[in-house]
């Protein structure tokens, strides 16, 4: 699948400090419960500042209720409230990621200008984080699309049904079907250089050099499928832009390939022309395999393809040279790659990101704990959240199965692949 490229190494880092989970001392028990009922609780920080007056004038007349905060007026002082003085709530209920939780009012999301800056770095970052995501599953869906209907066949529909994300997730990332397919492309032969040029580069003569890029490539469409058959045959019908862009490709391996010349004995009339068409046969012949609908692996043809390229240039006995050579081998464990973002059966939200960082940097966290180091305070929404990766084979619970003991949840090998997978997309 193509990578997507994102955030910088440094935005990384800061979210990683900012979303750290901050558990602090909590003790779970029957106070606890009031934190959740709208009322201590501050996600947008209404009632995080007690306004007029000390705590105590909460309980006094209510003209004098009247004019304190919401808190006062509604709730009276700490101490009548049940809950404590600040210090006690933050011992009992702690604060979470985003001031989310039970602390000061700093800690709420009102304090210093320098934590409202704090809360609003958190915030763009978690959200170029789960854009950056969204935006590689749907390039990932087209892809695969347009290997299974045709670049032309593929609709905004298809996308973001493949994807799991919303049409409107969809045109804040891309402007049109176009725009997500020329987008796919463009990473694509991104990658690919990525994997072909290092190994052109390392070595010296041209037919060496040659050599060690077919191989490269080779071994890379067998991992890559879908990106190979995207650039080589699905690109042909894409449109003009994409064509643009396929013909300046084709045109340096042209160029690479013209190079022989240099090497061929002089007078036998080589020109550009005749890399063309050795390049175009090399298309074709991958063309064709790709086209198969279970392709086999394309490395073992790269003798058979070095014979076709190095033919022209240096005589029959170099040709049959390149077709005695061994077969090479794949890299252990080489075959198509799997991508736990493709095969994740649900939509990637915020929400979801931080659950299973929380859940990933502090195994047996119960429901109160994941929901407080997450940013989401609503014990039933972390429930049924938990409830859904649980079934999904993301998360399981280590604790006790007995009614009335906490959960412990822990990440799946599964949900670390896709933790993983989630890290690697964002320092990209």
């Amino acid at each position: 699948m193509p990578r997507s490229v994102g955030l910088h190494r440094g935005s990384v880092e800061t979210f990683r400090e900012a979303w750290g989970v901050r558990l602090g001392n909590r003790r779970d028990s029957s106070s606890d419960s009031g934190n959740d009922d709208g009322r201590g609780r501050s996600a947008g920080g209404f009632g995080a500042v007690r306004g007029k007056g000390s705590p105590a004038d909460g309980d006094g007349s209510p003209a004098e209720r009247g004019k304190g905060s919401p808190a006062e007026r509604g709730n009276g002082s700490p101490a009548a409230r049940g809950k404590g003085s600040p210090s006690a709530r933050r011992t009992s209920g702690g604060a979470g990621p985003g001031g989310v939780g039970n602390g000061s009012p700093a800690e709420r999301g009102n304090g210093s200008p320098a934590t409202r800056r704090e809360l609003a770095v958190r915030a763009r970052l978690e959200h170029e984080r789960v854009a950056e995501i969204q935006r590689a599953r749907m390039i990932g869906a087209m892809v695969d699309l347009a290997r299974e209907l045709g670049p032309e066949r593929v609709t905004v529909a298809h996308v973001v049904a493949r994807a799991g994300v919303s049409r409107r997730t969809f045109y804040e990332i891309f402007a049109d079907r176009e725009a997500c397919l020329l987008t796919a492309l463009d990473e694509a032969l991104e990658e690919i250089a990525d994997a072909v040029l290092p190994n052109y580069r390392r070595e010296r003569g041209w037919s060496e050099r040659i050599k060690a890029a077919l191989t490269a490539m080779l071994a890379f469409f067998d991992e890559e499928p879908g990106t190979a058959a995207l650039c080589v045959v699905d690109a042909l019908g894409a449109g003009p832009r994409a064509l643009e862009r396929r013909a300046k490709v084709i045109d340096d391996l042209v160029g690479a390939v013209d190079r022989g010349r240099r090497e061929a004995p002089p007078g036998i009339g080589l020109n550009r022309v005749t890399a063309e068409g050795v390049v175009g046969a090399v298309l074709g012949v991958l063309h064709a395999r790709l086209r198969e609908p279970n392709p086999k692996p394309l490395l073992p043809l790269r003798g058979q393809l070095m014979s076709m390229i190095v033919l022209p240039y240096l005589g029959p006995e170099a040709a049959a040279a390149e077709l005695a050579r061994p077969r090479p081998r794949p890299r252990r464990g080489a075959g198509p790659r799997h991508d736990p973002l493709k095969a994740l059966d649900m939509r990637l939200t915020y929400r979801t990101m931080r659950v299973l960082s929380a859940v990933a940097a502090n195994p047996g966290l119960n429901n109160r704990q994941v929901g407080t180091a997450a940013g989401v305070p609503d014990q039933g929404q972390i429930s049924k959240l938990l409830q859904r990766l649980e079934s999904l084979g993301l998360i399981v619970n280590g604790g006790e199965q007995t009614r009335g003991e906490p959960n412990a949840w822990r990440l799946t090998p599964r949900g670390h692949e896709l933790e993983q997978a989630i890290q690697a997309r964002v320092e990209l």
